[in-house]
């Protein structure tokens, strides 16, 4: 569904400010309490919605784009929103049809459109003041194919520690979750050995203090660790629109393990130590065995030599008998 350019249904803030200005006359003629909003209660949702931070995002699409274009978009408490798409194409804007929709839903209100030169321009207004709202809203524009782009409304996300915390039996730890320039309303801490999450407070153990330097931190501080302090633990924050929570792992070692370790790095170097040992006795006796086979064949070498000279002066002997008178 398509809006005509410049229209737009007027968001809660002008009922709400139409409604304030015919107070006056309601007061006077006094009508019965079913008919309308009592005037105090008004007045505290004109307050409510009147004091509202205003959310103002955009993004922007052209023809080319091949593929939805997203913006995460975090909100911690209620605010009014303003979301603006524009599409530059260089076809016809008329025969382009523009919606909006929350997740699968079409939004049939509160948004307007408006087109300049080769620009399309839509704009969706509205409030979020509970977490049902919170969610992915998307302009849409339909020409030949469909252009989409996504804002994503979420509550802010956790920090803890990504990688396990190590820790020894009998130790004290920290566990520490922390929220980037946010302040939840409210912590709470979780453990969890399998399936099942275990809220963990100050109450249920001595070994367990919650604290917080800052409002956007806490801090789990576990003392005397046993084994059966390892496992999952969370830190979950509640929010005016939602809540977030975050994991941490713990693994507690005996002092064994780091004793099973140190035995097996010296087992590994004893069998190190003997294997080059083994390996020096083998290459000696082999030298030796070489230098034995050397002396043997210079001994032979030296027999052969000597019995050759005996048998070459023989017969020179002979011949010098016979030439004698």
């Amino acid at each position: 569904m398509r809006a005509l350019p410049g229209f737009r249904a007027p968001p809660p803030l002008l009922l709400l400010g139409l409604l304030a200005a015919a107070r006056p006359g309601l007061a006077d003629s006094h009508p019965p309490a079913s008919s309308f909003t009592s005037l105090p209660i008004r007045e505290e949702m004109m307050a409510k919605y009147f004091n509202l931070s205003l959310e103002s995002h955009d993004i922007s699409l052209t023809e080319h784009s091949n593929v939805p274009v997203e913006k995460n978009i975090t909100l911690e408490r209620p605010s009014n929103i303003e979301l603006k798409c524009q599409f530059t194409t260089s076809g016809d804007l008329n025969s382009v049809n523009v919606t909006w929709k929350k997740g699968d839903e079409l939004l049939e209100n509160n948004y307007f459109i408006n087109a300049t030169g080769g620009i399309l321009y839509t704009q969706y207004m509205f409030t979020i003041i509970n977490s049902k709202q919170m969610g992915s809203y998307s302009c849409i524009f339909e020409e030949e194919k469909e252009r989409r782009g996504t804002f994503n409304f979420k509550v802010p996300e956790l920090h803890g520690k990504n990688k396990p915390l190590i820790t020894y039996v009998g130790d004290t730890t920290v566990l520490l979750c922390k929220c980037q320039d946010c302040f939840p309303l409210n912590w709470t801490w979780y453990s969890s050995n399998g399936s099942v999450q275990v809220p963990v407070g100050d109450q249920m153990h001595d070994r367990y203090v919650i604290s917080g330097t800052n409002a956007n931190e806490t801090r789990l501080k576990i003392m005397q660790l046993s084994e059966e302090d390892q496992g999952s633990y969370w830190c979950h924050a509640i929010f005016q629109l939602g809540e977030s929570e975050e994991h941490i792992q713990l693994v507690v070692l005996s002092y064994l393990v780091p004793l099973k370790v140190f035995l097996a790095i010296a087992a590994e170097v004893v069998l190190l130590v003997a294997i080059i040992l083994l390996c020096e006795v083998y290459t000696k006796k082999k030298e030796k065995h070489q230098d034995e086979g050397k002396e043997f064949e210079q001994i032979e070498q030296l027999k052969s030599d000597d019995s050759n000279g005996v048998e070459n002066n023989a017969p020179r002997h002979r011949k010098n008998e016979s030439v004698s008178p």
